[in-house]
């Protein structure tokens, strides 16, 4: 499902991430764990072809990246962000059924930007996050909980081979955050989909991933089964490094 090796990112005179190695089988679930700037987020960009990697290697799906990045191995990824780029005029059921234009024809990806022609799958996609009633409102009418939703039903929707999710329910609260998770997990484990995910609630991870990365300045510092990582292995992930 996935490979890297030795991956380096830099931007700059800033070093995002260097020396990340790892494997990935296909419907694996896997926890990114670390502090702010760690480079959490820039490896989940990388991952999903949005940014190249500055050295080393990665395959996505049996696809080099970034020289094999093209439109057909980023329809087989969907991407949760933390603030879902929804332009404010769309529609939510446009915005869902986006998750699908890359995987349709020509004429019905424009079609359907004009008129929506499953209008039925969005609604079943919307309702998994409870927000079939939102399904003719405006992006710009939704609060940033519901737009982190919107974005989660277009993957949904997708039903892409590898879910990346970067702190997809830091607007949601407790109950609504648990479940959401729960929704991605049970969703990814239902079809053989990998899921790597950044949360900031560890005990949202802890519960729901098999496999935790701990990232800490950029490099890995762990990598194990949830059922390993002990408090103090996260309270050294989180210490000082001056």
């Amino acid at each position: 499902m996935l490979e890297a090796d030795n991956l380096e990112c830099v931007r700059g005179e800033r070093r995002l991430f260097a020396g990340l190695g790892f494997k990935l089988e296909a419907g694996e679930l896997l926890y990114l764990q670390g502090r702010d700037g760690a480079g959490k987020t820039s490896l989940l960009s990388v991952l999903g072809t949005a940014l190249a990697p500055t050295a080393g290697n990665a395959h996505i799906l049996g696809t080099p990246v970034p020289a094999g990045a093209s439109a057909a191995l980023r329809n087989r990824i969907g991407t949760v962000h933390q603030a879902p780029p929804l332009p404010g005029r769309q529609r939510v059921v446009t915005a869902v059924l986006a998750g699908k234009l890359g995987q349709w024809p020509a004429w019905r990806s424009l079609a359907s930007l004009l008129y929506p022609l499953d209008v039925a799958g969005a609604r079943a996609a919307l309702d998994r996050v409870d927000l079939a009633d939102k399904l003719f409102a405006r992006c710009d009418q939704l609060s940033g909980g519901q737009l982190q939703r919107v974005g989660i039903a277009r993957v949904l929707y997708q039903q892409p081979d590898l879910i990346l999710a970067d702190e997809p329910v830091s607007a949601l609260d407790p109950t609504l955050a648990l479940n959401t998770i729960r929704l991605l997990v049970a969703d990814a484990e239902a079809r053989g989909a990998t899921l790597v995910a950044s949360l900031h609630a560890v005990d949202l991870a802890l519960g729901n991933f098999t496999r935790i990365v701990g990232v800490k300045g950029g490099r890995i510092a762990f990598d194990l089964p949830a059922d390993q990582v002990s408090t103090p292995l996260l309270h050294e992930l989180y210490a000082s490094e001056g």
